[in-house]
């Protein structure tokens, strides 16, 4: 298992980043869509190491748009990989984000805890995310690539179903909104549980 020392973990959307300016954030995971402009908010930061990775919130094709794809959660499992060895117990501060703080980057946080903490069970991984960001639905795609790149069995797949319906029951209006924006799929694994 690989040691990540960092003190502090926060998963926040693109309008939240500027808040945390003055919070010590010294690693910063950027997921952003495609041609988006680097947030103007870190400006207010102090001096940090930023990897930014583009690819749009989806989860099956679409004309014009770009898939989350393997190469992707690989980036963030060698951001991880850096992380391992940069951070310092004492001030380390990881900020993951994307466009809401909700679904990109909540599975890119995952991700990252699953490979630095290679025991740490599935369920548990996701209680500890949903208590940093209580809104989170991880996107299934980049879960499933991750669940097979840190050969885990499938077991953070069935985690993630088992989170959607625990989220599906405090956040019922959820069914409506990823179904509305094509990820219906998501909804539907979450009856899977």
């Amino acid at each position: 298992m690989k040691d990540l020392s960092i003190s502090l973990l926060t998963i926040c959307g693109l309008d939240e980043i500027e808040q945390h300016g003055s919070r010590g954030v010294t690693h910063v995971l950027s997921i952003l869509d495609p041609d988006w402009p680097e947030p103007e908010g870190f400006r207010a930061y102090d001096r940090h190491h930023r990897t930014t990775l583009h690819f749009h919130d989806i989860i099956q094709p679409a004309p014009g748009r770009i898939l989350p794809q393997p190469a992707h959660v690989e980036a963030v499992l060698e951001f991880g990989d850096k992380l391992a060895g940069e951070a310092s117990a004492d001030e380390g501060h990881l900020l993951v984000h994307c466009h809401m703080g909700v679904s990109r980057s909540t599975a890119a946080m995952a991700t990252l805890l699953a490979q630095l903490h290679a025991d740490a069970d599935e369920d548990a991984i996701f209680s500890h995310l949903r208590d940093i960001r209580p809104q989170i639905w991880p996107n299934s795609l980049m879960i499933g690539y991750a669940d097979d790149l840190l050969g885990r069995g499938g077991r953070m797949t069935a985690a993630l179903r088992r989170l959607y319906a625990q989220q599906l029951e405090r956040r019922p209006e959820y069914a409506r909104y990823m179904s509305e924006i094509g990820r219906a799929r998501e909804v539907d694994m979450a009856g899977a549980a």
